[in-house]
């Protein structure tokens, strides 16, 4: 089996910054596309970013300037670092990472359960 556990979330105030992080973990014989997906309320899932596994990165046009994706492949792990954070980017933030899983040898799509960011005065 393997999952994927999201942290650094949280309550920031407009201007500030965050990072989240994001592991992957199991019976894991390789990571593809690891990315960063949010739901603010009321509204559907959209992407924020994604980046392969040898650093190719997409990310939406209106976020470039704020937020940036990196990847550690030796610790599974994908960041999102936010900055000069606004109310609207309140949302829960869902990591999703395509992982061949080792034993089936299979490709799955994992998510993560999601960690919330609010950013409010």
């Amino acid at each position: 089996q393997v999952q994927v556990v999201e942290s650094g979330g949280g309550l920031v105030q407009p201007g500030g910054s965050l990072r989240l992080s994001c592991t992957a973990s199991g019976s894991i014989f390789r990571i593809d596309v690891m990315g960063w997906y949010r739901q603010a309320p009321g509204k559907e899932r959209e992407s924020v970013a994604t980046i392969t596994r040898d650093g190719s990165i997409n990310c939406a046009d209106s976020l470039k300037d704020r937020f940036t994706i990196s990847r550690d492949n030796v610790k599974n792990t994908v960041y999102l670092q936010m900055n000069s954070l606004k109310p609207e980017d309140t949302a829960v933030y869902y990591c999703n990472v395509h992982i061949y899983e080792q034993y089936s040898y299979r490709w799955l799509e994992v998510w993560g359960q999601g960690t919330l960011v609010t950013v409010s005065q």
